[in-house]
């Protein structure tokens, strides 16, 4: 990877969260037990999602799917971060960057679009019932998984593209403690507005504007749950309230990073550390706790392995 942009860096240097040690023990403390609750959640959803029968749904099929890419999101960042918490000198190689910044905008995109993709499955559940078993076919969740995963391969391979091409000659510090295309781009050694620009462009504004469609979408099928008759109305309000949470959760600190005009280091670093480890973890606790289907179907899980337990 050095060799293709003929970078005389062959590492980088974060500066990392803090140099406290009372604060890097907490964040120490804070950042494994909410890793580990979002690993074992997101996993506990996939496995209960497969194995029940009774959540083989469009719906569902989605949920699974999230649930998958939160523990790619809980993989990518979080490890190095709590690797390198009480180390002096917090070194990540060149090709490690790149490797990271492409995860990062690859995972993503293609939450993103999966988001967008169970906004759609709502509106077809709600404003078209009869319907919804006829559009949400088997066809049409593999077609929306597919996509996702191709937009957000584009979405990042497109920026990787101009960026590996740049000059990286010096320095090697980022204040941060992860690689983000914001900041590796200001290492370069060359004029960088214009990919600066398109960075925003494709980052900043893609977020904002699919933030804006979903939440029309939402507002779009709430005046038609308002129409129906109140039983159904609360159940269909549940679970618009779970989707418009998850939804500002994941496009809240994006759309901040991104294009917020005068950045600040600190806010950014904790944006960041709360979409790295705390809304993977928020996701699964939403899903499930606002969802008597889910809550169910867990426990009969949970019960079925502590009996296999018991016997083997």
């Amino acid at each position: 990877m050095d060799g293709v942009n003929h970078s005389m860096v062959s590492e980088l240097v974060f500066l990392g969260l803090t140099n406290s040690w009372e604060i890097q023990l907490l964040l120490f403390v804070f950042s494994c037990t909410f890793c580990m609750a979002s690993m074992v959640g997101n996993s506990l959803i996939i496995l209960t999602v497969t194995s029940d029968r009774r959540l083989h749904s469009p719906m569902y099929f989605l949920l699974a799917n999230l649930s998958f890419i939160d523990l790619g999101v809980s993989s990518v960042i979080s490890p190095k971060m709590i690797y390198d918490l009480f180390k002096k000198r917090k070194v990540i190689s060149f090709s490690g960057c790149i490797t990271q910044i492409f995860f990062v905008h690859f995972i993503g995109g293609v939450e993103m679009v999966l988001l967008i993709a169970m906004a759609f499955d709502r509106y077809v559940a709600i404003c078209k019932p009869l319907h919804y078993l006829t559009i949400m076919s088997q066809n049409m969740c593999i077609l929306l998984l597919v996509a996702a995963w191709i937009i957000g391969l584009i979405h990042s391979v497109v920026q990787l593209i101009f960026v590996i091409k740049l000059p990286f000659c010096g320095p090697n510090i980022l204040d941060s403690f992860y690689c983000d295309f914001p900041r590796f781009i200001r290492l370069a050694c060359t004029d960088t507005y214009r990919l600066e620009f398109m960075v925003t462009a494709n980052s900043g504004f893609i977020s904002l504007g699919s933030f804006f469609i979903l939440i029309v979408s939402y507002i779009f099928i709430l005046i038609t749950v308002q129409k129906q008759s109140s039983g159904s109305s609360s159940k269909a309000l549940s679970t618009l309230s779970t989707h418009v949470m998850v939804v500002v959760l994941f496009f809240g600190p994006c759309i901040f990073v991104y294009i917020w005009p005068h950045p600040t280091s600190h806010l950014d670093k904790f944006l960041a550390v709360f979409d790295a480890v705390l809304t993977p973890f928020l996701n699964s606790i939403i899903y499930t706790f606002r969802n008597k289907e889910m809550k169910v179907a867990m426990r009969k899980v949970c019960s079925q392995f502590i009996i296999y337990r018991r016997i083997s």
